[in-house]
């Protein structure tokens, strides 16, 4: 029983960290990104990176935004971050991340792409 009640402390834990950790991503990619209010981008929330809200999975944009801050030495998404992905196209649909953010649509889903 005390062996249930460490792992059942221990999972709550990890819960409120991971709580924790991705709203102030989430915050900041909004602060840094800026999409367009009301687009498809602003209101993926956690899927603008994951496969899908709740998911720890990455999508292909989630990868290279992970690529970019190792290679950065950092933990935390940062402008420069931004900037070294900006002119990929991580879902492979034609159009640069960049451009993906500013119009709105999501860079790691290659259905979400701007108008032409």
């Amino acid at each position: 029983m005390k062996n249930t009640r460490a792992i059942m402390a221990a999972v709550m834990a990890a819960l409120v960290v991971m709580a924790i950790a991705h709203p102030s991503t989430q915050i900041e990619f909004g602060k840094l990104a800026k999409p367009p209010k009301d687009s498809p981008l602003a209101k993926a929330s956690c899927a603008a990176c994951h496969v899908g809200i709740g998911k720890p999975a990455l999508n292909p944009y989630g990868k290279d935004l992970a690529a970019a801050m190792k290679a950065l030495k950092t933990k935390s998404l940062t402008a420069a971050v931004l900037k070294k992905t900006a002119k990929l196209d991580s879902d492979k649909d034609k159009a640069s991340n960049e451009k993906e953010i500013k119009a709105g649509t999501l860079p790691g889903d290659p259905k979400s792409k701007p108008a032409k």
